[in-house]
């Protein structure tokens, strides 16, 4: 009867994850704490935040702020990971916040906000195309997941879920910033394109530059600290304009490099199988 009894006493605390240790009949048992690593989660709820602030700025028509929001979240979701790795905080539950996190802000988000912006003026069409960005952000993330540990973690494969938010988004404040006109016909079907490009990027197999292998705490040379006082100049002076076509450039560059490598004969790194290995998930 003394031992069931400290076997459920053990049980209880055990849930409650506040002992370590405990003396039985037969020696010593070990119980492990469960719980959830606070700092890289607070970052990863940040971005959550900030994409359902997104949703909730598009539903109330001011779109500039919906931009802006998914902006801030790639930024909180590009901190998380990299605060994990350098706290040595990371955990299966993070992974999977994370990926749940990056679908509202990067899958979501952008979807609702351009279709409230301007492609539901193109009826079918509009909530189709939003839909194909949707639908690719899932299943980006789902293949990202899946193919963890397998693939070169210099690159992503396919066009990663928070460069596409970007590129969509990029183009809603760009087009808000500088008034265009929305009623013109050229605008919605141009905000289709866009859509619909961001949503099969995601899902192709062209190699996007990951940038894992920069690490903060390496020393760089001094130019490095030149060109990003240059570029913080050059994103000041009109954020819309630069950001926009920084992404832009970004969203060809994995097909670019992709023929690159093709007319030299190469495999492609980001298939499975390829060069090198994954990593903690970062920015699916």
């Amino acid at each position: 009867m003394a031992i069931r009894l400290r076997r459920r006493k053990l049980r209880g605390l055990a849930t409650a994850g506040t002992a370590e240790e405990f003396p039985t009949a037969g020696g010593r048992v070990s119980v492990r704490r469960r719980g959830i690593y606070l700092l890289p989660n607070l970052f990863t709820t940040a971005a959550l935040f900030a994409g359902f602030y997104a949703i909730v700025q598009a539903m109330n028509q001011d779109f500039e702020r919906a931009a802006i929001a998914i902006f801030l979240a790639m930024v909180l979701d590009g901190m998380d990971g990299r605060v994990a790795r350098l706290t040595n905080t990371q955990s299966a539950f993070g992974e999977q916040y994370d990926s749940l996190s990056d679908m509202t802000s990067f899958g979501m988000a952008p979807a609702l906000v351009t279709y409230e912006w301007v492609l539901h003026d193109l009826g079918r069409w509009g909530w189709a195309g939003a839909f194909v960005y949707c639908a690719g952000a899932a299943l980006r993330l789902a293949r990202f997941n899946a193919n963890i540990g397998v693939v070169d973690k210099r690159f992503f494969q396919g066009l990663p879920s928070p460069a596409a938010a970007a590129l969509v988004a990029g183009f809603v404040w760009l087009a808000v910033d500088n008034r265009f006109p929305i009623r013109e016909s050229w605008l919605p079907w141009a905000a289709f394109a866009l859509t619909v490009y961001a949503g099969l990027t995601m899902v192709s197999s062209a190699p996007f530059y990951s940038g894992k292998s920069f690490h903060l705490a390496r020393s760089v040379p001094f130019w490095v600290m030149i060109v990003i006082v240059v570029g913080i100049f050059f994103v000041s002076s009109d954020p819309p304009i630069v950001l926009f076509s920084l992404f832009c450039c970004y969203a060809v560059s994995g097909y670019v490099y992709w023929l690159w490598r093709l007319w030299r004969g190469e495999s492609n790194p980001a298939r499975p199988g390829g060069a090198g290995g994954g990593g903690f998930p970062e920015s699916g």
